[in-house]
């Protein structure tokens, strides 16, 4: 599978983590999900270390964890959805793996919202326009820094994991 890692970005909610840790199973890779792993080092869920600690600390965090990681080869990395609008994340990323783009649309993401609202502490008292705006700004950055786009509105997790593993092959 080539010597690179694999980073999956996308807006929060979009399936990085579930889709990533499908495709590290399917090549026998190594999955990590740097929210879970922030989570583990602090001991507590996101939304305590943005109330306790504050975002810039858990940025900070992240910005170190994934620079670190995405040196190594042959990984999964899922990113939280704020990671890449950070230049240094979004250039070591870049430069060092293969960025894949899980892009849903907004009207699906809407109907995960209910899934979403209480773990992510960047939509909490949010307006639904608000969130809408969040969406876009992201959806912007994504757009302009990836190497694959996969679309994954009405698929299913076995067939994104199974498209985007047999495209890993071919440039692999």
């Amino acid at each position: 599978m080539g010597e690179k890692s694999f980073v999956f970005i996308g807006f929060m909610g979009a399936g990085k983590t579930t889709i990533g840790k499908l495709v590290a199973k399917k090549l026998g890779s190594n999955f990590v999900d740097i929210d879970e792993e922030i989570e583990k080092q602090y001991q507590m869920p996101i939304t305590q270390i943005f109330n306790k600690i504050g975002e810039k600390a858990f940025r900070d965090r992240e910005k170190s964890l994934i620079t670190s990681l995405a040196e190594h080869k042959q990984q999964i990395l899922s990113v939280g959805g704020g990671a890449f609008l950070q230049d240094e994340v979004r250039n070591v990323c870049l430069s060092s793996c293969i960025v894949i783009y899980l892009n849903l649309s907004w009207e699906s993401w809407k109907q995960r919202l209910s899934l979403l609202i209480e773990s992510r502490p960047l939509l909490q008292g949010k307006s639904l326009d608000e969130m809408e705006e969040l969406f876009n700004k992201r959806q912007e950055i994504y757009n302009s820094n990836h190497h694959y786009k996969i679309e994954t509105d009405n698929l299913d997790i076995e067939e994104i994991a199974d498209s985007i593993v047999e495209m890993l092959k071919l440039v692999g």
